[in-house]
């Protein structure tokens, strides 16, 4: 891989589809997908990133001697599209599920010694897997457990192909079957803040439905959690490269796709500074606002409405201590601004003390308030959730943050999402913000990069990879 002059991809002049060619402009997990995809089918790739990275914003960084994620990314069984990615680039063991699902919930708000519930599952079908787990839940009431365990049958029975729930909010939903402010916090949004990155007022039913059906109420292990164990430059960065590289994928990061044209002869330019690359198809694999600016005319009837696509960001709280202060791997709370906490000791490769991440989600109110001051309102808080801390010295403070995270699930977002193929033949988009039903996850961005794959090479004239769609019958 070099970040100089770019030659144009191999083309060759003879029809049909020997020496077909692609262009993927965009190196997160959506554009690396597509990528190989393409590959794996015997097109050649160029793959053009303008980061000195790939993995979009799901990467790490160095900070001394620690190597930071940027955001705790997790995933779930059901996340088949993902885990097929892992398996694609030789990183799932990497990155393994839990056995079966099992999260801590602290409520900071009872005595001690009495602040920890769980959510976790039994061997039995669904919705017997978390019967148990609801029944004996401590942090609602068993008029409020009885109400949820209604309201999981109705959800159950939504069609997530009707387009009408797009329209509706999930707050007012679940408000209609008879779900507390309580419950809300301690179980529904407890989960969907952490999957939508909205509260339930302000989500689409149809992407909550989506998450709570697909999540909860499909198969009793779809909701077993998986996260790095590593950083996460070491999956969607090295090994990612390592296997584009395998794949015969010509890689170049640094380098900003300006603008992408059509040809005569229904050929495709994407310009580079300096560089001019002939190609047979294209994938826009960015954000939409940037795959906006690049479309050409007439590729979407409405291209306006992908800048009515909101975003909402992502603030993570990072914290070394100079001791262990925490025994689990991660835990969620209630009664506290502090929402869910992850031991990242050692994928940090941190060798004393311990490093804790704060993944806190629906953060438009704290996006940019000041390192000192986000200091003095979070330390106290772990303080109460961690009676570990309170004599622990702290060594490193910081924080990061993604403004523009993942997009805003609110109601009437599925209308605006357009799906992979283009009215420009040979030009095709991908991201998790396209139309692939999920909200904005690794999961979204992967079966993104697939659907654009699938759809350049039927174009292309090149046939499926055998292996390529096994996710979905996993699905």
């Amino acid at each position: 891989m070099s970040d100089g002059a770019l030659p144009a991809p191999a083309r060759s002049g003879a029809p049909g589809p020997a020496g077909r060619s692609a262009v993927v402009v965009g190196g997160g997990l959506a554009g690396v997908t597509a990528a190989l995809a393409l590959a794996d089918a015997g097109v050649r790739v160029t793959l053009l990133e303008g980061r000195p990275r790939l993995g979009g914003l799901a990467f790490s960084f160095q900070r001394g001697e620690l190597t930071v994620d940027n955001g705790q990314h997790v995933y779930l069984r059901c996340c088949t599209a993902y885990r097929w990615f892992l398996d694609r680039i030789e990183g799932a063991a990497l990155a393994p599920l839990q056995d079966r699902l099992d999260v801590p919930v602290v409520d900071v708000t009872k005595p001690e010694g009495r602040r920890l519930g769980r959510l976790r599952r039994d061997p039995l079908p669904v919705p017997l897997h978390l019967g148990r787990s609801l029944a004996a839940y401590p942090h609602l009431s068993l008029a409020e457990r009885a109400a949820v365990g209604r309201a999981a049958l109705a959800l159950k029975g939504l069609d997530l192909a009707d387009p009408d729930l797009d329209s509706q909010d999930f707050g007012s939903w679940l408000a209609a079957h008879g779900q507390s402010a309580r419950a809300v916090e301690a179980l529904w949004d407890l989960v969907g803040v952490a999957t939508l990155n909205a509260v339930a007022g302000d989500a689409s039913l149809g992407l909550a439905a989506m998450v709570f059906k697909t999540g909860l109420l499909s198969d009793p292990g779809a909701a077993d959690i998986g996260w790095a164990h590593v950083p996460l430059g070491e999956l969607h960065d090295r090994l990612a490269r390592k296997a584009l590289d395998s794949a015969g994928v010509r890689t170049e990061v640094r380098t900003r796709v300006t603008s992408v044209s059509i040809n005569e002869n229904g050929t495709w330019s994407v310009q580079v500074p300096g560089e001019n690359l002939e190609t047979d198809a294209v994938v826009l694999a960015v954000p939409q606002r940037e795959a906006h600016d690049l479309l050409p005319p007439g590729a979407l009837d409405a291209p306006e409405r992908l800048l009515e696509i909101g975003t909402a960001p992502i603030l993570n709280v990072h914290v070394v201590y100079d001791r262990e202060v925490l025994a689990r791997p991660f835990f969620a709370a209630l009664g506290t601004p502090v929402q869910w906490v992850f031991d990242r000791t050692h994928a940090s490769g941190l060798r004393t003390g311990q490093y804790l991440a704060l993944s806190q989600s629906v953060a438009q109110d704290e996006i940019d308030t000041p390192v000192a001051e986000l200091r003095e309102r979070y330390l106290p808080e772990l303080e109460r959730l961690i009676p570990g801390t309170r004599a622990a010295e702290v060594l490193d403070f910081f924080v990061t943050r993604e403004r523009t995270a993942t997009f805003a699930p609110t109601p009437g977002v599925g209308r605006l999402r357009p799906g992979a193929r283009t009215k420009a033949p040979g030009l095709y988009l991908a991201g998790a913000w396209t139309a692939t039903g999920w909200p904005a996850t690794m999961e979204s961005a992967v079966r993104s990069g697939v659907s654009a794959a699938d759809a350049a090479l039927s174009a292309l004239g090149r046939p499926r990879p055998r292996h390529l769609f096994a996710f979905e019958e996993a699905a």
